[in-house]
């Protein structure tokens, strides 16, 4: 019988190991182009050759011909450009040098004169984008564009010095002003987001305004990013409350100055409505040429639906630069945090904090994890979290009053007010305070200037002191945090308020790591019965002179489980081998109901982190869409993939019934479009296999853990 196949095998199998892909095309397109493609027996090899339209010749295909080839189709079909305005391989002068650009576009008044060039050559960004800023300047070309067929980026060509970012080329029916005047509702911006279409992330297009204007523009990156991050919020908030209006973070053809004005003005209204993060007379300090460069990279991104990890990433790396990591305080990855969520599963009523904030990663997926429980109990749909739509009463209640947070870093402190400042529709309780010196605490919370931005959130985290005006011990139901790892503390004044800053000896020692105090620091937060995730050296289990540490803590609480993490977790920063400890304190109290009653024997849940999420560099890695793997898959006449399935000899990872929601790409997203990292920690949305988080579940439901009877 004759073979068939789902998917033409050819172009994946020459795409495979290359960094070109297809998923800038619709099926349709690709689909239409392989039926084009024709074999050539060379040297007892079988090479895909298909005729050119422009060149009308026939030509061999590489991963580079591939794409370009797809993109001449889309010029003409999406863009309604005709062949004629086309030329490939365009010689482009410097000065004794003639370089090629891939493919040009011709102005329409002008047919020798390019209009937009087309960079295919270089599969990476930054060396696409200076190929073609050297092109555009040399022809004139007022706009360029950039693809690997994965991802994709469009350039106006402001100057010589400044290639702006565009939402798109005009068709052959419009001008570049249409583009740039265009006017974006909300669902417009939906429709147009880099983040999904142009497979880019935050700290990308960060990347990208440091190498075009902010590495020389004489500012703070971290102050100026953070706010214009911080007005893109608040724009998109105000466009989904109002659905009329349209987006003004958007540079539309204004001269810089009424830009400057607008930003300016939006950025006023911002901070009025989320107190306490920058002043009330912070201004923007980029020029009047830096800051249209920077709206235009960020305006058509949507921060709000989109996966917090993109935020994060993006703080985590300003935070890091412009402190140069000396603190050793490092974001945790979001698949880490999630997984801490579910095998703690704080509820409702219960009071949740984190000691050490960071970007309140902890406390804002905490915050989700309830809403989640608050949707099912309502019969609502789970919908987006990080959301700018109104929040229900129930949802407004626990944020405001249930959840909280603590940083000693002021900018960690920024970012996470901000976050929990939309979840809390405008209040949140993270605090800026110094964690373990709480002795001190009183002196800063009387300063005129504290108390203007946090008086609020402390007058409802003080209720919570197990004594009035004492601020060593907490009744809080559940802990989450990642203290920082580098430094000791060699304080005596601090170091004599806790047990942990002696040896086993009962000698004071002179010096003590962050991490080590947090643990006891962190207990005194909890109520009998509270409990507790915390991420540490590994050492900490392993090493022999900390075993006061092990004995102070199975004194204090029941150890739940101890998850290794992978080497890999925190790069770039760190290589250092850490684990997430779970605890319970013990209680024994009967008339409150015994949550963790005190045992000297009983089990404790061990996991190893199997799949890294990271390769060694610290670049995440991706969950490969099952789907993928079937498209060069063989079947007989009339049989499908699904027989196949059924027989056994393809192994598909998803459950069959997300089988068809599948989309026809290399790698899985999540509901939001968004890539999915490829970790063992938990099930993701159903679309991965369980993970540890499950398998503790079944534990701790087998050992009737309070928290999950």
């Amino acid at each position: 019988m004759n073979s068939v196949t789902l998917f033409q095998p050819h172009i994946s199998d020459i795409l495979k190991d290359s960094n070109y892909k297809l998923t800038q095309f619709e099926d349709d397109e690709i689909e239409a182009f392989n039926k084009l493609v024709v074999f050539r027996e060379t040297k007892n090899k079988s090479v895909p050759y298909i005729k050119c339209i422009v060149r009308e010749k026939e030509i061999r295909l590489t991963p580079e011909e591939i794409v370009r080839q797809l993109f001449i189709r889309k010029l003409m079909k999406r863009y309604d450009y005709p062949v004629k305005r086309m030329a490939l391989e365009y010689p482009v002068n410097f000065g004794r040098e003639v370089k090629r650009a891939d493919i040009v576009v011709f102005d329409k008044d002008r047919p020798n004169v390019p209009y937009i060039i087309v960079e295919i050559k270089k599969p990476k960004l930054k060396d696409g984008k200076e190929q073609l800023r050297s092109y555009c300047n040399a022809t004139g070309a007022p706009m360029g564009v950039w693809s690997n067929g994965d991802s994709i980026s469009f350039y106006h060509r402001r100057d010589p010095n400044y290639f702006e970012d565009i939402t798109d080329i005009p068709s052959a029916t419009q001008k570049l002003s249409d583009i740039l005047n265009e006017r974006f509702s909300i669902d417009d911006l939906i429709k147009k987001d880099k983040l999904v279409n142009e497979k880019k992330s935050l700290k990308d297009l960060i990347l990208e305004m440091e190498d075009e204007v902010l590495a020389n523009a004489g500012v703070d990156v971290f102050e100026e990013v953070f706010k214009l991050v911080f007005i893109k919020l608040y724009d998109e908030l105000a466009s989904v409350r109002n659905r009329s209006r349209y987006l003004e973070f958007r540079n539309t053809g204004q001269t810089e100055t009424e830009l400057k004005q607008k930003i300016q003005l939006l950025f006023d209204k911002a901070k009025k409505q989320w107190e306490g993060v920058f002043s009330d007379d912070a201004q923007i300090m980029l020029s009047l040429s830096h800051l249209p460069v920077c709206v235009a990279s960020l305006q058509n991104i949507k921060l709000f639906n989109s996966n917090l990890e993109v935020v994060d990433e993006a703080f985590e790396y300003l935070i890091n630069k412009s402190s140069k990591g000396e603190k050793g305080q490092y974001f945790t990855p979001r698949y880490v945090i999630d997984m801490c969520v579910k095998m703690l599963d704080p509820k409702e009523h219960e009071y949740l904090i984190d000691t050490a904030a960071g970007s309140a990663g902890f406390t804002v997926h905490g915050i989700f994890h309830v809403w989640k429980k608050i949707h099912k109990e309502l019969n609502l749909p789970p919908g987006h979290l990080f959301t700018a739509e109104q929040k229900l009463p129930r949802e407004l209640d626990y944020v405001q009053e249930k959840v909280f947070a603590i940083d000693f870093d002021e900018k960690s402190v920024r970012v996470a007010r901000t976050l929990n400042l939309i979840a809390g529709d405008g209040q949140t309780n993270v605090l800026h305070l110094n964690t373990l010196d709480y002795e001190r605490w009183n002196e800063t919370v009387n300063e005129e200037r504290w108390k203007d931005t946090y008086y609020n959130g402390w007058k409802k985290f003080k209720r919570l002191a197990a004594e009035k005006d004492n601020y060593k011990n907490f009744q809080f139901d559940v802990l989450m945090a990642n203290p920082p790892f580098a430094g000791d503390i060699k304080e005596s004044r601090i170091l004599a308020k806790y047990d942990l800053g002696k040896k086993e000896n009962g000698k004071w020692q002179n010096a003590v790591g962050r991490d080590i105090l947090f643990i006891e620091r962190n207990l005194d937060f909890l109520k009998p019965g509270g409990r507790m995730a915390i991420v540490l050296p590994q050492g900490r289990f392993n090493n022999a002179s900390d075993k006061y540490i092990r004995d102070f803590i199975a004194a204090h609480c029941r150890i739940l489980a101890v998850v290794g993490l992978h080497g890999n977790t925190f790069k770039p920063h760190t290589g250092t081998k850490t684990s997430v400890l779970f605890v319970q304190k013990w209680n024994d109290d009967a008339d409150a109901g015994p949550l963790c009653p005190h045992a000297d024997d009983y089990n404790i849940f061990f996991a190893t982190m199997r799949k890294p999420g990271k390769d060694n560099s610290g670049e995440k890695i991706f969950v490969k869409n099952p789907k993928a793997n079937l498209f060069g898959a063989e079947t007989k006449e009339g049989e499908t993939v699904k027989d196949l399935l059924k027989q056994g000899e393809l192994e598909l990872q998803e459950p069959e019934e997300h089988y068809n929601k599948l989309p026809q790409s290399d790698y899985l997203l999540d509901e939001n479009g968004h890539l999915i990292v490829d970790h063992d920690l938990f099930n993701h949305e159903g679309l991965t296999q369980d993970g540890i988080a499950e398998a503790f579940i079944e534990f701790a439901k087998k050992e009737r853990l309070s928290f999950f009877l």
